[in-house]
């Protein structure tokens, strides 16, 4: 049996993906993100571009102390200066200092460069190229890849300078020559003609691939190319970089390793897969797209009640991939398009009584009427848990809320009395009943939802002294009905960290103030309901 083809994986996020809009990795983050991939089992890690700025100095100075187990760390750069040799450029000189595992440098393929960017003459381009690389391979003793920026437009425009620029790479001892889409408009059966060429021309060459995904083609380009030959693959966690980024290396890997069966990552790595992702998207403070392929956090939701009954049988009917294969998990959503499969489904362990269609059908109508009144319970877990507990007799209030009051201090100093505005923290007060004892607490926060929240807590705090681990982390509002414009309904969604999860509340109303105070109370008897259950099954045992 023979072995499976192996692809290398050269992950560029900490340089190719810093170039993003609104990405800018500390120093820490991209250390941590170096020590994900090390984990995951990527051959190689690009770390930024020495000289070019003190924190890719410092990435590499750190790395020098540093075990990897897996991983080789790369620097990059660029070709000597024009006016200069190899051995007197700056920027070689800092890719020497790196002391990295490897160097990488880019050089131009494309005649429309050399002549209006690099402004040298076309020999010229090709004896920097082979200069550069030559220099750095008998400096350093180490592999050097050079990248053959902007190939596959310089293949279209004079395919013969194209190639000879990967033959001077080749001859100067460069150890993987990489074709770049950077402009990433190429085509999947372009970029598999020039990769064609450039195998027929030198066969010798251990080729990569590098492309930006502008036209919206990066993996079907990539996997094109690797169909063509190539042995690398670079890109980014994420698909992250410049205007519309890179190709997204964990889409990538699942497809080469559960589609293609080719090897990029070590055995067991691959489940490893949705943490990186995460852990990049973290790192970023943004979420990234829910339907991310493979790892986003709805690659394996289900919604439609068909498809949910389908893949209670049978996953394969509505899932290509078990989602465990690359760490993600399968989500079921709650909606008004949702069947009682989809609630039995999702509760099946909490609710075995939901096994009887009367109970599931009852809850599956109260939603769809909530939802046709402005609801939404696909994030809001911990809303649709009371709901069902109150379909099944589950629900017991800890407390009852009484009222709640709001108040704005004004400024009195105010020159215009026409000019009225709001000085200092917002005032709340409420009453709940709590064990049939009526208790008023008042608290000031920074603005109303903020000083309710304070209050309630404090109402609460004795009673229930497990309160202090619920903390608000999410706040969101939208508007369902905007043609009634100030007179239009709002759903107010709130995400709580309590104890050692996350949930999600919803509340609706015409007043946004009135939707935030009807969610709190739902995020509070969720909180406070699950730490009673935790508690009752631990003194069961």
């Amino acid at each position: 049996m023979t072995s499976p083809r192996t692809i290398e994986i050269y992950d560029t996020t900490l340089r190719d993906g810093n170039q993003g809009e609104g990405v800018n990795l500390s120093l820490n983050d991209k250390l941590q993100i170096a020590d994900l991939l090390d984990q995951l089992g990527v051959s190689y890690l690009e770390g930024g571009w020495p000289g070019s700025n003190p924190k890719d100095n410092d990435f590499f100075l750190a790395c020098q102390d540093r075990a990897f187990e897996q991983v080789r760390i790369a620097a990059f750069g660029s070709t000597h200066r024009a006016d200069c040799l190899p051995e007197d450029d700056h920027f070689l000189g800092m890719l020497l200092a790196a002391k990295a595992d490897l160097t990488c440098i880019f050089g131009k393929s494309w005649d429309l460069h050399v002549d209006q960017a690099l402004r040298v003459s076309a020999d010229r381009n090709l004896e920097m190229i082979e200069g550069s690389v030559r220099y750095l391979k008998a400096t350093t003793g180490k592999p050097v890849f050079y990248d053959a920026e902007h190939f596959f437009d310089g293949f279209k425009s004079d395919p013969g300078y194209a190639l000879a620029t990967l033959q001077m790479a080749h001859e100067g001892g460069a150890d993987r020559i990489i074709l770049c889409d950077t402009n990433g408009g190429g085509l999947p059966h372009e970029i598999e003609a020039a990769v064609v060429a450039a195998k027929a021309q030198m066969p010798a060459l251990q080729l990569g691939i590098h492309v930006h995904n502008d036209g919206g083609l990066a993996v079907a380009n990539t996997l094109r190319a690797i169909e063509a030959g190539v042995v690398q693959v670079q890109g980014t966690i994420n698909g992250i970089g410049e205007r519309c980024g890179n190709v997204d290396l964990t889409q990538v890997i699942a497809n080469l390793e559960l589609k293609y069966n080719y090897r990029c990552l070590p055995d067991g790595r691959l489940a490893g897969l949705t943490q990186v992702s995460k852990a990049v998207w973290e790192a970023l403070a943004q979420d990234g797209p829910l339907g991310q392929p493979y790892v986003g956090s709805s690659a394996f939701a289900h919604k439609g009640g068909v498809h949910v009954s389908a893949v209670q049988r049978n996953p394969e009917t509505y899932e290509h991939i078990a989602p465990e294969r690359v760490g993600n998990s399968r989500k079921i959503l709650i909606s008004e398009l949702s069947g009682g499969s989809n609630v039995r489904a999702k509760l099946a362990n909490r609710y075995p009584e939901l096994e009887g269609k009367a109970s599931a059908q009852g809850i599956l109508e109260d939603i769809q009427t909530k939802e046709h009144q402005g609801y939404s319970f696909e994030n809001a877990d911990g809303s649709f848990d009371l709901l069902v507990r109150r379909h099944l007799g589950h629900f017991k209030p800890c407390f009852e809320p009484v009222y709640y009051r709001i108040y704005s201090p004004v400024n009195e100093t105010a020159s215009d009395q026409n000019d009225v505005t709001i000085a200092g923290a917002i005032e709340a007060s409420v009453k709940v009943k709590v064990a049939g004892t009526e208790v008023l607490c008042a608290a000031e926060g920074n603005g109303p939802v903020d000083a309710l929240n304070q209050a309630l807590r404090l109402t609460l705090k004795d009673a229930y002294p497990e309160i202090k681990e619920l903390h608000l982390t999410d706040y969101a509002v939208r508007v369902i009905n905007s043609t009634e414009e100030t007179a239009a309904k709002v759903r107010v969604y709130l995400e709580h960290r309590f104890e050692s999860g996350t949930f999600g509340t919803v509340g609706v109303n015409v007043d946004v103030i009135k939707a935030s105070w009807n969610a709190l109370i739902e995020a509070y008897h969720y909180a406070l309901m699950q730490h009673r259950d935790f508690r009752a099954e631990q003194d069961s045992e």
